[in-house]
């Protein structure tokens, strides 16, 4: 393979990357690159070369991230020496998004999952309805399956999103359930007002 043409693949693959929003392994970027087209066939000796090349490129200094190996596949992360600041960008982000309801309900869904809307709000005293909605719809939760109690009530969980949204790779990175203070949860209105302010411009639309 001319250098040219080494230089476009490392390029092709480093977009794949860039706009993933799970890893991306080497399986999916040979069969994504190979459809594209059909006349220049490219194998994983190839790829793995071009990640290779990669990975030292955003390892020097003058990248903020850096391209890591996660499971199977490799996406970009921040890199440690930046991961203090843009942590605080995000919560102090997700402070004025969601509301402290729905962080509460987001914090037991993401230490205790799989879990059930029952158990949540067992947890927390009161109905979980609202909450629940928002997160659904945000993309931060999701269903993963039913739970073998009585009824098969649906079990939750977190999404990739969820790790994305916070700032971090994995759910072994989320802090001690100890370090987490009522400031954390946010300032935002509670979900009966919220709930309250939507029934009111659905009335009057």
């Amino acid at each position: 393979m001319s250098s040219f043409l080494m230089e476009d693949l490392q390029r092709q693959i480093e977009a794949m990357i860039f706009v993933a929003v799970e890893p991306i392994s080497i399986d999916e970027i040979e069969a994504t690159i190979n459809e594209l087209d059909e006349e220049v066939q490219i194998d994983k000796t190839q790829i793995e070369e071009s990640l290779v090349y990669l990975t030292k490129k955003y390892n020097s200094k003058s990248h903020s991230f850096e391209l890591v190996k996660n499971g199977e596949g490799y996406n970009f992360l921040t890199k440690k020496k930046y991961r203090e600041v843009v942590n605080l960008m995000l919560k102090n982000r997700s402070k004025r998004r969601l509301s402290k309801s729905a962080l509460e309900t987001l914090s037991i869904i993401a230490y205790r999952q799989p879990i059930t809307k029952g158990e949540i709000e067992k947890i927390r005293g009161v109905g979980s309805d609202y909450a629940m909605k928002k997160l659904l719809q945000r993309e931060l939760v999701k269903m993963k399956g039913k739970s073998d109690a009585i009824g098969r009530p649906m079990l939750y969980g977190t999404t990739d999103k969820f790790l994305e949204y916070f700032g971090i790779s994995s759910l072994k990175d989320l802090p001690s359930p100890k370090e987490f203070s009522e400031e954390d949860l946010g300032d935002g209105p509670d979900d009966d007002v919220l709930q309250n302010q939507e029934i009111k411009k659905a009335e009057n639309s």
